[in-house]
């Protein structure tokens, strides 16, 4: 039996988010209902709102960084139980046979994973709706149990800014005294900051802006370089093994590739788009360095983050709102005035 659910829609590019009823599906017999206690606010969420992507649905109920509580489960669920904390990300399915899928990696899903809104179920056909809204029925598959143990309003973010960062660290191994430097301190920027600091990784902050030392040092930066500085970045010429590069727009790669050591890469991790200004390839060849890309992570390696989250005590620093203010953190957003992630505490969609 399909349930009526009150959650928040935009129904164009240009027009706000505001109260919106739709029909979540019934629970087939792998899925997972989750009564939704909070979401996080991505910044895709406002690219997608506003179709900065062009591949927007409406209308679309945005949201895929999601805590709650289990409610109901389906008759062939065996690792969740009604009253289990559980978190759902970026997708809610895929393929399940591709290589990709077979290795855990269903981000890469070859058939293109499902994701949590602004996408269509690959079953019946109907859209999807995310996490502004009362609940959500998922995969168990694309379910996540999330450690008791941690604050559950900074919890939301690990599932994309968290496992964004945290699948480039692992992939290209960081750890015990690697040379890790971040580009950026935004929402993905400070996760990086905490997990690689956690990893045991050298870590350092790459920013423009003067004045965020304190800041950057609490969350886990032990050196931080300003990049207009010419200076200071002669000063860490050759010193990196891995650079993730969190900033959403173009920017230009080249001043950041002399720092690279023999064999360092830099990930990709928050702009997609062509590379303005050109990538010179010279600074690649001469030091076999590398520029790749990476999006979020797989189910397996999302509940490794979790864990390993638990075992540290880290979740994201957030800005706790209300539904009814989404509208306005959205244009905060565009002015990056939050520190570092606006989370709904979606109990206050039931005075809408």
């Amino acid at each position: 039996m399909t349930k009526n659910i009150l959650g928040y829609a935009t129904h164009s590019a240009t027009t706000e988010l505001e109260p919106f009823q739709f029909e979540r599906r019934a629970l087939r017999k792998n899925d997972v209902e989750i009564d939704i206690q909070y979401c996080g606010v991505c910044h895709s969420d406002l690219h997608q709102a506003r179709n900065d992507w062009g591949n927007s649905l409406y209308p679309m109920v945005p949201g895929h960084e999601i805590v709650g509580k289990v409610t109901s489960v389906g008759s062939e669920v065996k690792f969740f139980k009604v009253g289990d904390t559980v978190g759902v990300g970026c997708m809610v399915d895929s393929c399940q046979n591709c290589a990709a899928c077979n290795h855990g990696l269903e981000q890469y899903c070859e058939c293109g994973h499902t994701l949590t809104y602004n996408s269509v179920d690959r079953h019946d056909q109907q859209p999807n709706f995310g996490g502004y809204s009362e609940r959500i029925v998922v995969s168990d598959n694309f379910v996540l149990k999330v450690p008791l143990n941690l604050d559950l309003k900074g919890v939301g973010p690990l599932l994309c800014a968290g496992i964004t960062t945290w699948s480039p660290l692992r992939h290209w191994k960081a750890g015990k005294d690697s040379e890790v430097a971040v580009i950026g301190l935004g929402g993905l920027g400070h996760m990086a900051l905490k997990l690689a600091h956690a990893l045991g990784a050298n870590v350092t902050l790459f920013t423009r802006s003067p004045g965020k030392e304190e800041d950057a040092k609490r969350l886990g930066a032990h050196e931080i370089v300003l990049s207009s500085n010419e200076s200071e970045m002669a000063a860490v010429k050759g010193k990196f093994d891995l650079i993730i590069d969190t900033v959403p727009y173009a920017h230009d790669l080249n001043i950041y590739m002399p720092t690279l050591s023999l064999n360092g890469t830099l990930v990709l991790v928050g702009y997609l788009g062509p590379l303005e200004p050109a990538l010179n390839s010279v600074q690649l060849i001469l030091g076999r360095k590398a520029v790749a890309g990476s999006v979020i992570g797989g189910i397996a390696e999302t509940q490794e983050m979790l864990d390993f989250c638990g075992d540290h005590n880290i979740i994201a620093d957030i800005e706790m709102i209300n539904i009814q203010e989404i509208n306005k953190a959205y244009e905060r957003m565009l002015k990056s005035d939050v520190k570092y992630r606006f989370v709904i505490d979606m109990k206050t969609l039931k005075s809408s």
